[in-house]
Protein backbone atom coordinates (compact mmCIF):
# COMPACT_ATOMS: atom_id res chain seq x y z
CA UNK A 1 0.00 0.00 0.00
CA UNK A 2 1.13 3.29 -1.07
CA UNK A 3 2.71 5.69 1.59
CA UNK A 4 0.03 9.04 1.78
CA UNK A 5 2.52 11.91 2.52
CA UNK A 6 0.73 15.43 2.90
CA UNK A 7 3.70 18.55 2.40
CA UNK A 8 2.76 21.86 4.44
CA UNK A 9 3.41 25.15 4.11
CA UNK A 10 1.47 28.84 4.74
CA UNK A 11 1.15 29.95 1.16
CA UNK A 12 1.88 26.50 -0.70
CA UNK A 13 3.39 28.44 -3.29
CA UNK A 14 6.56 27.87 -3.42
CA UNK A 15 8.62 25.45 -0.96
CA UNK A 16 5.52 23.35 -0.30
CA UNK A 17 5.14 22.73 -3.90
CA UNK A 18 8.44 22.27 -5.15
CA UNK A 19 8.78 19.22 -2.37
CA UNK A 20 5.89 18.03 -3.78
CA UNK A 21 6.94 17.81 -7.14
CA UNK A 22 10.29 16.37 -6.28
CA UNK A 23 8.57 14.05 -3.85
CA UNK A 24 6.34 12.39 -6.29
CA UNK A 25 9.38 12.23 -9.06
CA UNK A 26 11.65 10.15 -6.43
CA UNK A 27 9.70 8.46 -4.56
CA UNK A 28 7.42 6.92 -7.84
CA UNK A 29 4.80 4.69 -7.22
CA UNK A 30 5.54 4.32 -3.11
CA UNK A 31 3.62 7.95 -2.45
CA UNK A 32 0.41 9.36 -3.21
CA UNK A 33 1.78 12.86 -2.39
CA UNK A 34 0.21 16.02 -1.87
CA UNK A 35 0.69 19.37 -0.66
CA UNK A 36 -1.46 22.20 1.34
CA UNK A 37 -0.71 25.78 2.85
CA UNK A 38 -2.59 27.49 5.81
CA UNK A 39 -2.64 30.56 4.18
CA UNK A 40 -2.60 29.44 0.39
CA UNK A 41 -2.40 31.25 -2.43
CA UNK A 42 -1.33 30.92 -6.09
CA UNK A 43 2.28 28.49 -7.32
CA UNK A 44 4.57 31.09 -7.59
CA UNK A 45 6.19 31.45 -11.13
CA UNK A 46 10.06 31.07 -9.99
CA UNK A 47 9.53 28.21 -8.17
CA UNK A 48 7.79 26.54 -11.42
CA UNK A 49 10.38 28.05 -13.67
CA UNK A 50 13.15 26.08 -11.85
CA UNK A 51 11.37 23.04 -11.50
CA UNK A 52 10.93 22.98 -15.27
CA UNK A 53 14.92 23.28 -15.23
CA UNK A 54 15.02 19.43 -13.48
CA UNK A 55 12.30 18.24 -16.00
CA UNK A 56 9.61 18.46 -13.20
CA UNK A 57 6.29 20.43 -14.37
CA UNK A 58 4.61 21.67 -11.29
CA UNK A 59 2.73 24.03 -13.73
CA UNK A 60 -0.84 22.09 -13.21
CA UNK A 61 -0.25 22.15 -9.50
CA UNK A 62 -2.82 24.61 -7.59
CA UNK A 63 -2.45 26.45 -4.15
CA UNK A 64 -4.70 24.11 -1.48
CA UNK A 65 -5.91 25.07 1.91
CA UNK A 66 -4.96 22.36 4.62
CA UNK A 67 -8.77 21.83 5.26
CA UNK A 68 -8.86 20.26 2.37
CA UNK A 69 -6.86 17.38 3.83
CA UNK A 70 -8.35 17.78 7.28
CA UNK A 71 -10.76 14.00 7.11
CA UNK A 72 -7.64 12.45 4.67
CA UNK A 73 -5.50 10.18 7.12
CA UNK A 74 -2.01 10.44 6.87
CA UNK A 75 1.28 8.21 7.03
CA UNK A 76 3.61 11.26 7.23
CA UNK A 77 3.28 14.76 7.42
CA UNK A 78 6.12 17.37 6.50
CA UNK A 79 5.91 20.79 7.36
CA UNK A 80 8.89 22.91 5.73
CA UNK A 81 8.02 26.33 7.16
CA UNK A 82 8.36 27.17 10.64
CA UNK A 83 4.96 29.02 10.76
CA UNK A 84 3.49 26.25 9.41
CA UNK A 85 4.47 24.02 12.21
CA UNK A 86 2.62 26.01 14.59
CA UNK A 87 -0.49 26.02 12.69
CA UNK A 88 -0.30 22.63 11.37
CA UNK A 89 -3.65 21.12 13.26
CA UNK A 90 -3.40 17.35 14.44
CA UNK A 91 -4.39 14.97 11.33
CA UNK A 92 -6.33 12.48 12.20
CA UNK A 93 -4.88 8.75 11.85
CA UNK A 94 -1.39 7.37 12.78
CA UNK A 95 0.59 10.74 11.12
CA UNK A 96 4.56 10.86 11.92
CA UNK A 97 4.81 14.43 11.98
CA UNK A 98 8.28 15.85 10.06
CA UNK A 99 9.37 19.55 9.94
CA UNK A 100 12.31 21.03 8.18
CA UNK A 101 13.01 24.74 8.25
CA UNK A 102 13.60 26.19 4.64
CA UNK A 103 14.07 29.30 3.88
CA UNK A 104 11.34 31.49 2.13
CA UNK A 105 12.58 31.69 -1.57
CA UNK A 106 10.02 34.15 -1.99
CA UNK A 107 10.89 36.76 0.17
CA UNK A 108 14.09 37.59 -1.71
CA UNK A 109 14.02 40.84 -3.19
CA UNK A 110 16.78 41.98 -6.14
CA UNK A 111 17.40 41.09 -9.43
CA UNK A 112 15.41 38.51 -10.96
CA UNK A 113 18.80 36.41 -11.34
CA UNK A 114 19.12 36.46 -7.69
CA UNK A 115 15.87 35.36 -6.64
CA UNK A 116 15.73 32.63 -9.42
CA UNK A 117 19.31 31.58 -7.81
CA UNK A 118 17.19 31.81 -4.28
CA UNK A 119 14.87 29.32 -5.84
CA UNK A 120 17.35 27.28 -7.30
CA UNK A 121 19.05 26.96 -3.85
CA UNK A 122 15.69 25.92 -1.97
CA UNK A 123 15.09 23.36 -4.25
CA UNK A 124 18.27 21.55 -4.11
CA UNK A 125 18.08 21.93 -0.46
CA UNK A 126 14.45 20.10 -0.60
CA UNK A 127 15.81 17.69 -2.85
CA UNK A 128 18.57 16.71 -0.73
CA UNK A 129 16.87 16.43 2.58
CA UNK A 130 14.17 14.06 0.50
CA UNK A 131 17.21 12.41 -0.85
CA UNK A 132 18.12 11.45 2.50
CA UNK A 133 14.71 10.60 3.69
CA UNK A 134 13.56 8.45 1.34
CA UNK A 135 17.13 6.59 1.78
CA UNK A 136 16.16 6.17 6.01
CA UNK A 137 12.88 4.44 4.87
Amino acid sequence: MKKQVLILCTGNSARSQMAEGLLRQLAGERMDVFSAGSKPSTVNPLAIQVMAERGIDISHQRSKHLNEFLQQPFDEVITVCDQAAEVCPIFPGKAHRIHWSFPDPAAVTGSEAERLQAFRQVRDSIEERLRAWLAEM
